[in-house]
């Protein structure tokens, strides 16, 4: 059982900066071939207590799109200050409840032979909340399994927390079509005037806030800015969106934020809880904030296999490239042996990666090549299992969800 109470984490090595982290994650996997996924549990213990420093003291859901791997979700579960999983889809939201007692849905869905299933087991169904912006996701539901023919079905609405800026228009990711109180109401009073559901919750994730780098180079005083005007604009409207629900349903959670603002939601009188995931294993994505820096958790080594130049070295394997815009900072970031860089006109590649650099000069054949992916969870669905590195030691290894089986997107 991966425990992350009994110790407390030793934030100097956990932190990665000196070349001893990477030396040590090196010696522990000597012994292991081909492509080794690892997480440092030092580095992973140091997260999970900073976040819920960070949430000060407002429960934290655990976004499990982030995570991936079981083991590790439900270690953080025991963890003082978690609370509850946010899933992705509802086959995995299905999968985790038979051992969670407590999970949301981050998305609505269309999966009818999922929603068979949940409303054909009053379990699941006292365990699992649907998430819905829309009230075609309930005549969905409806068609698949009609109320009197089902337990009743717990729901939770998503409303829209981006800004409609003068001037700029959207900022914030396109989510739910429900944005004012108004809106908000009156979908919350089509749930609870419907037989076969039962509103029990409200989600408003600001991307423009959580998901948004503000130390990341140039423009960041701009970012800011926004950030700054959208958070107030953010805190009054939640405020009355959650008022207007509450007029319609007794809501068991307000959710609310992300990694990236955690102190800024958690401060919001309006809000019940937190949501966080990708701090946890934290992708390389996440160490352009100023307000925390997370440890590396989750880093995967290569083989470099030849040289074809004394400045260069070719691993095998490579391009597992990030969701999101096709930029550069998809990529996975070489990390150490550190000065390595991928070349411009190959990038990370579907079976070799070149890298370039000062180190490539001492390095030969059979070395190994450090990685951290852009995103915390996505690199699950390239491995079958995590090596648990404490130290120079591995100390235990745990499936992913892909070397469990499953593969839920």
């Amino acid at each position: 059982m991966l425990d992350l109470i009994s110790a407390a984490p030793d934030r100097a090595t956990a932190r990665g900066g000196a070349a001893g982290h990477w030396e040590s994650m090196t010696a522990a996997i000597a012994g292991l071939s081909g492509p080794v996924a690892a997480i440092s549990i030092p580095a992973l213990r140091a997260n999970t207590l900073d976040l819920v420093v960070r949430a000060g003291g407002v429960p934290i859901r655990v976004a499990s799109k982030s995570v991936r791997v079981r083991a590790v979700q439900d270690a953080v579960q025991r963890v003082p200050g978690y609370r509850g999983i946010l899933a992705f889809t509802l086959p995995e939201a299905l999968w985790l409840a038979e051992t969670c007692d407590d999970v949301v849905m981050g998305y609505p869905t269309a999966d009818r032979s999922a929603l068979a299933r949940l409303a054909g087991d009053e379990e699941a169904a006292r365990r699992v909340t649907l998430m819905v912006d829309d009230p075609a996701q309930l005549d969905l539901i409806d068609a698949v399994v009609a109320p009197g023919r089902r337990p009743p079905l717990r729901v939770a609405l998503d409303v829209d927390a981006s800004w409609q800026a003068t001037g700029l228009g959207h900022v914030g990711v396109r989510r739910s079509p429900v944005h004012h109180p108004g809106e908000a109401a009156a979908l919350a009073r089509e749930v609870a005037g419907r037989a076969g559901f039962r509103l029990v919750g409200l989600m408003m994730y600001e991307a423009q806030i959580a998901g948004q780098p503000d130390a990341a180079g140039a423009g960041d005083a701009v970012i800011r800015w926004m950030q700054r005007r959208s958070g107030r604009e953010l805190r009054d409207r939640r405020g009355a969106v959650v008022a207007a629900v509450q007029d319609m349903a007794v809501l068991e959670f307000v959710n609310g934020g992300g990694t990236g603002s955690l102190e800024y939601t958690a401060a919001d009188q309006a809000v019940t809880e937190v949501t966080a995931g990708s701090g946890l294993l934290a992708g390389h994505l996440f160490d352009r904030y100023r307000a925390f820096a997370p440890a590396p958790a989750a880093a995967f080594a290569l083989e470099v296999v030849r040289k074809p130049a004394p400045d260069i070295v070719t691993v095998l394997g490579g391009g597992w490239i990030a969701s999101g815009p096709a930029l550069a900072s998809r990529q996975p970031a070489p990390v150490w042996p550190a000065g390595l860089r991928t070349l411009a006109r190959e990038g990370a590649g579907e079976v070799q990666t070149p890298l370039q650099g000062e180190a490539a000069r001492t390095m030969a054949v059979g070395d190994r090549v450090w990685f951290r992916h852009a995103k915390s969870g996505e690199l699950a669905e390239r491995v079958d299992s995590y090596h648990l590195v404490d130290g120079d030691r591995v100390v235990g290894e745990v499936p992913t969800y892909r070397g469990e089986g499953r593969a839920f997107l």
